[in-house]
């Protein structure tokens, strides 16, 4: 239940999803879209290394969604990539009882630097390691992905469907990008470099995650944890009729302690598949 709320999960998703729907555009809107090309060299700055940006879009944006959606939801909890970064503590919460809303502001921050239109804002709601609803927006295209557990999964509310992957085909295969992955992790994905694969550098998470759900990948590997990333996409593949297994052979837990790399798949067999030669390059 729903702190000082007499509601279940299921409950406030049939009476707001709607308003999370709402919060997310505005976001896009409001915070990203007015930047998007338009970004002064002062509003971007860099993380942990070259390739780890951030922008004033991703902060403002994360800002408003935690606002907006904490209010929604009285008793939840914000996990936002950008809080997160200021104070690493606060990713703790995902591990609680209580509601938590997963928030990446600006999934492909280096493709929004460089005036792309490769990036996305993703939200998920989850209730002790179990994510029930997710959003993903990609702005430029106005492309709204939702799912909702047991309900399945929507593109602008046509139902998405991940299929199979066409018999005798190479797989199609996003994997972590090398600028991000250490040679350690570059060494965990190399079980994917064989006959019938054809693995490429992945761009947003989210957005390879779309991809899958609507039948137009085979596959991802992964090699980090980062709930913002995955949570969100990840019921999106499931409720598209997708599966996810880590190296292990088991499915991906947001709260982590995942064997890595993990993988999500159009299907439980390529799934299988794919995990199983990540265990073998391993």
């Amino acid at each position: 239940m729903i702190e000082n709320h007499n509601e279940t999960i299921d409950e406030f998703l049939a009476r707001h999803a709607s308003d999370v729907e709402e919060a997310v555009r505005k976001a896009a809107a409001q915070e990203i879209m007015p930047r998007w090309r338009r970004l002064a060299e002062h509003e971007v700055d860099r993380k942990t290394g070259p390739h780890d940006l951030v922008t004033d879009a991703d902060r403002n944006a994360e800002l408003y969604l935690t606002e907006v959606l904490a209010a929604l939801l009285p008793g939840s909890v914000v996990v936002g990539e950008e809080a997160v970064h200021a104070n690493p503590a606060s990713y703790e919460a995902i591990q609680g009882d209580a509601p938590v809303w997963i928030i990446d502001p600006v999934d492909g921050t280096r493709q929004f630097v460089h005036g792309e239109s490769g990036f996305c804002t993703l939200v998920a709601l989850a209730l002790r390691g179990v994510v029930c609803a997710s959003w993903t927006y990609a702005p430029v295209r106005d492309e709204l992905a939702t799912a909702v557990r047991g309900r399945g999964a929507h593109l602008d509310g046509e139902r998405l469907r991940a299929g199979s992957p066409e018999p005798g085909r190479d797989l199609r295969v996003a994997t972590s990008h090398p600028d991000f992955t250490t040679d350690e992790q570059k060494r965990g994905l190399l079980g994917l470099w064989t006959d019938g694969v054809a693995p490429r550098p992945c761009g947003s998470a989210g957005l390879e995650y779309l991809a899958l759900a609507r039948g137009e990948s085979d596959a991802t590997a992964f090699s980090w944890e980062a709930a913002w990333d995955h949570a969100a996409g990840l019921l999106l593949v499931e409720e598209a009729g997708g599966a996810h297994l880590t190296r292990a052979g088991v499915p991906f837990d947001i709260r982590g302690g995942n064997t890595l790399p993990f993988t999500a798949a159009r299907d439980e067999a390529t799934a299988r598949r794919v995990a199983d030669l990540l265990a073998a390059g391993a």
